[in-house]
């Protein structure tokens, strides 16, 4: 891992998710989560805040260990018991069937293999379990993914592996899930990083 990767690509991200117009997003997955909750890509644990009563405890799994050092202090703020583990998505150090929901927000856009991670998700969720989603990826406007398509290769060099072009909800279908609400749209920024998909799916 090169200094950019290890030292400024950790501040970038983590100014760039306290964007307010992603708090909104942050409130309905905080109080759609319930039970033990796996958080794939946690960060700097800025979903915290938002877990609401039903949730007993939190797994933050993140391959960052500088993403990791900061999220720890939200973890003393936090209402729930939560546990940070330094892992990728592709290979998950849980259970199989051990957790009752499996959060992921702006997450799939920058895994190596998010096929393999949904896999992942699916053999931890218990039956009945839930896969609670906000990912920004491909837009419906040719002009926009025209963009999407020739910024991708320059954006994932500076990005962390972010692609700009990804279909979240065609991955996740793919991966054994059932969608059951899914809500897309723009928020206010570029519009090549800003089409964001919402919603909530069980593995079939």
């Amino acid at each position: 891992m090169n200094l950019y990767d290890r030292f400024i690509l950790p501040r970038l991200v983590a100014l760039a998710m306290r964007n307010r117009a992603l708090v909104p997003f942050r409130q309905r997955i905080g109080a759609a989560a319930a039970g033990r909750v796996l958080e794939l890509g946690i960060g700097t644990g800025l979903n915290l805040g938002f877990y609401g009563a039903g949730v007993t405890t939190v797994v933050g799994i993140d391959p960052s260990p500088a993403l990791l050092r900061m999220a720890q202090g939200r973890v003393q703020g936090a209402r729930v018991p939560v546990e940070l583990l330094e892992a990728t998505g592709e290979r998950l150090p849980v259970a199989d069937h051990s957790v009752d929901t499996v959060v992921t927000t702006w997450t799939l856009c920058s895994v190596a293999d998010p096929a393999q991670a949904l896999r992942e998700a699916r053999r931890v969720l218990r039956p009945g379990g839930a896969l609670l989603f906000v990912e920004h990826g491909l837009a419906p406007d040719a002009s926009v993914r025209w963009w999407q398509d020739r910024l991708t290769p320059a954006w994932q060099r500076i990005g962390g592996g972010c692609h700009l072009n990804r279909k979240p909800d065609a991955l996740i279908q793919a991966a054994g899930f059932r969608i059951e609400g899914l809500a897309t749209g723009y928020v206010p920024g570029p519009r090549p990083l800003t089409f964001m998909f919402e919603g909530m799916a069980r593995p079939e």
